[in-house]
């Protein structure tokens, strides 16, 4: 046999040759960790779907917040757990709500203040019936109807924002998946002042089965019905880009794909088409099926940790939304 002129081994035989030509590369500041934040002092309450990861108070949440800062992760990504729940969702959009009142502490703690911060926009863990939006009922007792009310939910969402801004989020982003929702955000941000912060949208979100462990983290389950109605069908692919397009016409600053592992198609034709930032949520059920792998011993954990993650880097993304994140950046140190 002729001996082949091109090999391409011969850049893998050692680690260094092999850093020299990587195409892609994981950095800590492209991670952003996801933190659940309750009302209350020193609780540090377990996740049972989520080992390792954590229901915070502020001042649990601010420990955490120093941790990542001294780890260079590029932020974090907030959600709430209100004291009490309404139809509304009205502990959205309150001064003091739990994540208004986490992004002041942490804007006050002058080693945190740099450290960027994204505050999720959405209704679904404060209200009472756990869904995206206000809802409309038809009919009664068992017979009874739910119909999710699109525009009237947007009003709320923009006040969300603008509630959530004035705290001090770096950055606002809506996950509800209601038409109009990023227009409605960014006239009132900047009728408020606020023109100046950006808009990361949850811009192709889909009906996953891979959200379980969340809702239990977050306590947001729906008390009827699902959320196919709003959020995307895992079939469609064109819709997806139709999502990104209509929230780039309303002026969106990023977006963001969810979930990211199952659905690294569509991240890569999302980078391909649209010149903005993008990112992916490797979302809870994703870190906890490969959690359960690692307790098992059936994956070894540090590689698969950065092997999941740089898919989703290759893949088109600019930066992740991981529960990985502390972990991985420390791995990359």
């Amino acid at each position: 046999m002729a001996y082949p002129q091109v090999r391409l081994r011969r850049l893998r035989r050692t680690e260094s040759l092999r850093s020299l030509v990587r195409e892609t590369r994981l950095h800590p500041e492209s991670l952003i960790y996801p933190l659940f934040l309750v009302p209350g002092e020193g609780i540090r309450k377990p996740i049972p779907s989520m080992p390792g990861c954590f229901n915070l108070s502020i001042d649990e949440a601010l420990k955490e917040a120093h941790e990542c800062r001294s780890l260079g992760i590029g932020g974090l990504l907030l959600f709430g757990l209100p004291a009490e729940k309404d139809e509304q969702g009205s502990g959205a959009w309150a001064d003091d709500g739990i994540v208004q009142t986490g992004l002041r502490a942490i804007k006050a703690d002058a080693r945190l203040c740099d450290l960027l911060t994204i505050a999720d926009v959405c209704l679904c863990e404060y209200t009472s019936h756990g869904h995206c939006g206000l809802i409309q009922r038809t009919g009664e007792g068992a017979s009874a109807t739910y119909t999710i009310q699109n525009d009237a939910s947007c009003e709320l969402l923009a006040k969300t924002a603008v509630s959530l801004a004035r705290a001090g989020a770096d950055i606002v982003a809506p996950s509800d998946m209601m038409d109009g929702r990023v227009a409605a955000i960014r006239a009132s941000l900047d009728q408020s002042g606020m023109a100046e912060t950006p808009i990361l949208s949850y811009a192709a979100k889909y009906a996953s089965a891979f959200y379980g462990p969340f809702r239990e983290a977050a306590d947001s389950a729906p008390q009827f019905g699902d959320r196919r109605s709003y959020q995307m069908d895992g079939a469609n692919r064109r819709e997806a880009m139709r999502e990104i397009e209509l929230d780039l016409q309303e002026g969106v600053d990023m977006i963001l794909l969810k979930p990211a592992m199952s659905y690294l198609d569509i991240l890569r034709e999302a980078r391909d088409r649209f010149d903005l930032p993008i990112g992916a949520y490797q979302v809870s059920g994703e870190f906890s099926m490969l959690v359960a792998a690692f307790e098992r011993g059936w994956l070894e954990r540090h590689r698969t940790i950065l092997e999941s993650l740089l898919s989703i880097r290759r893949a088109g993304a600019d930066f992740i939304v991981t529960y990985f994140a502390k972990e991985a950046a420390a791995l990359m140190r």
